[in-house]
């Protein structure tokens, strides 16, 4: 059962206090993705990209999908599209976050936390102690970059621009090792063990080859039957891209072989508890 980070905004500065949060009467959930070496990717709701954000608070949810197939529904006779199941989810913790920080991408690589933000001259990579929030160590894109999604494939970390169309490559102490040209926007970015998985807010999946950054195929993402659209931050897990739809409280896991949506999470409730805490939470 994967385990994601999710944030979201608000206007006002209020620092968020540790705390487990059982949504279900289910069992205690832990936290597989934490200590065990592998990245879990950021999926979350992502603030309105064309605006300037200031002065925003974020708060990182630990959050566990579980899938449950739908029931009650009697079989059709004529051939339809495959069934979506439901993915349920839990909120197990919420940790502190730098209100300064425009999030655009996490990962969980070896037991620590990293981080990639957006906003034109505040833009940056960082490696984050979850617990407390704090930055251990910074460093700063360039102003005419806006970062956005970030993966780590074998010690080496990946961080996309939105619309500059560059994916800039470094090792784990932050030294840039290289850029690459890509030839569309920059959303989100996940790996599969051996190729890069990228988003550009379309309905399509775009895979590369790491090291020379060549783009080997394109997958079209459909949900029962019918094209997706707006897909955003990624993660894999267990043979599955999870993707987020931005504007959407949704959440899609994805066979990446075939490009349907097997799975959806409707992340409305979280969404609704958080206005209720932070009234200018979006999505």
């Amino acid at each position: 059962m994967p385990v994601f980070l999710v944030a979201t905004s608000k206007n006002n500065v209020i620092k968020a206090n540790w705390m487990v949060k059982r949504l279900h009467d289910r069992s205690t959930f832990f936290y597989p993705g934490l200590g065990s070496g592998k990245f879990v990717n950021y999926l979350y709701h992502k603030m309105a990209r064309k605006h300037t954000i200031s002065g925003f608070s974020v708060v990182l949810f630990w959050v566990l999908l579980t899938s449950c197939n739908e029931t009650g529904k009697t079989p059709s006779t004529e051939p339809a599209a495959k069934t979506v199941s439901t993915l349920a989810f839990d909120v197990v913790a919420t940790h502190p976050h730098d209100t300064s920080s425009y999030t655009q991408g996490l990962v969980i690589y070896k037991g620590q936390l990293y981080e990639g933000t957006g906003q034109y001259g505040a833009s940056a990579l960082l490696k984050i102690d979850l617990p407390s929030g704090r930055s251990l160590q910074r460093t700063a894109l360039d102003r005419a970059y806006f970062g956005e999604g970030i993966t780590i494939l074998n010690d080496t970390i990946y961080q996309l621009t939105w619309k500059e169309q560059k994916i800039f490559v470094y090792d784990l102490s932050f030294k840039k090792i290289r850029t690459h040209n890509i030839d569309k926007e920059g959303w989100g970015l996940t790996n599969n063990g051996k190729e890069l998985i990228l988003t550009n807010g379309s309905g399509d999946l775009f895979f590369y080859e790491p090291r020379q950054m060549q783009l080997l195929r394109v997958q079209t993402v459909t949900e029962a039957g019918s094209p997706s659209f707006n897909l955003n931050e990624l993660e894999f897990v267990d043979g599955y891209v999870y993707a987020n739809q931005y504007t959407y409280p949704y959440v899609l896991k994805i066979d990446p072989a075939t490009g349907e949506v097997v799975a959806k999470a409707d992340l409305s409730r979280l969404w609704e508890q958080c206005r209720q805490l932070y009234s200018n939470t979006e999505v």
